[in-house]
């Protein structure tokens, strides 16, 4: 198991930290005295952002699932088609200088419909000072990946009145990820911390199986893994592998299923994980399975992904690997032209 050295050793930025400091971090960004604005008459909310900004998009996406409001997700340039005068465009850009959220509030602007902005600085806050679009400057913390509840708070608390979340629940999903934390953060280096147990056990390519309402830890855990501990990982939703990747199992692999678990999961989703683990059990094909805590879907999702983002680090450590540099996306980003 991980040991308090390691995680300092090979975690050199202190990335675990800031994860250890998640409740805290929530709870004032929710409590802030930041005023809140109200968008009125909204029917479409489109949430545009890249890597640990857009995660943000997808989180929101699920919550507002069963809400009469249509949600939208943009990762790269382009608005639908349906922005209108009801719709709010938001864009999150935790560097303030992506490119492709920076070409969508540039798009957006020219449009009739209502806007605002979330960054930490850079470019977006220039734009939105000289084109006069409202917008909350958050503090980045360490990164956008580890920055991702003080942005996702702030937004709660800034669009309070506009999205169709209670109070109570967003209490509640902070209530549960403090008890989380008791469990997975670093003070608690044992074999009874889920995320530092699932962390030992991965050891090829995981695919992760999730139902359609816990999309968005899924997309989070993926994108973690790969940021975090540079490894490859795969995700699929459920059902539809069911009628064609479930085959890719008929030969060996180094693929290890996990599967993502709601406490409330739809009766024939439930049915369906049964059968996939009679499958892997009869086939010899090892697997996990991840549940959600009790609670909203604000809450099972933050707390998924709070467990399943120390998971990322605790593995990162283990294969040796700072999770905190992302040079390949700076390559990437070097050569990005900027509009």
């Amino acid at each position: 198991m991980t040991k308090q050295h390691d995680l300092d050793f090979v975690d050199k930025l202190g990335m675990y930290k800031i994860y250890d400091k998640w409740p805290e971090i929530a709870q004032s960004a929710f409590n802030s005295d930041s005023e809140e604005i109200s968008f009125d008459e909204i029917d479409h909310i489109v949430f545009a952002g890249m890597g640990g900004s857009g995660a943000i998009g997808d989180l929101f996406s699920s919550i507002l699932s069963k809400s009469n409001i249509h949600v939208s997700t943009v990762k790269g340039y382009l608005l639908p088609k349906t922005v209108d005068k009801n719709t709010l465009v938001i864009t999150t850009s935790v560097s303030g200088n992506t490119d492709e959220t920076l070409t969508v509030l540039s798009n957006a602007k020219k449009l009739d419909c209502n806007l605002i902005a979330f960054f930490s600085g850079g470019k977006m806050e220039e734009y939105c000072k000289k084109n006069h679009v409202d917008y909350r400057k958050l503090n980045l913390i360490h990164s956008p990946r580890a920055s991702f509840v003080n942005f996702t708070y702030s937004i709660l608390k800034t669009l309070g009145s506009t999205l169709p979340i209670e109070k109570n629940g967003v209490l509640e999903s902070i209530r549960e990820i403090t008890n989380t934390r008791n469990h997975i953060s670093s003070l608690n280096l044992s074999e009874s911390n889920p995320a530092l147990t699932l962390a030992n056990w991965i050891s090829g390519v995981p695919l992760i199986y999730y139902p359609h309402g816990l999309q968005s830890s899924a997309i989070r855990f993926k994108a973690s893994l790969q940021e975090n501990a540079k490894t490859h990982a795969i995700i699929e939703d459920l059902i539809e592998s069911c009628h064609n990747g479930v085959v890719a199992w008929e030969r060996p692999s180094i693929i290890q299923p996990i599967l993502l678990r709601g406490q409330d999961d739809y009766i024939k989703t439930k049915e369906r994980f049964e059968i996939i683990k009679e499958y892997f059990i009869k086939n010899n094909i090892e697997f996990k399975e991840i549940f959600s805590v009790s609670g909203n879907i604000l809450t099972k999702i933050i707390n998924l992904i709070y467990l399943l983002d120390y998971t990322s680090i605790y593995y990162s450590v283990l294969s040796n690997i700072d999770p905190s540099p992302v040079n390949s996306i700076e390559f990437i980003k070097s050569r990005t032209i900027n509009p």
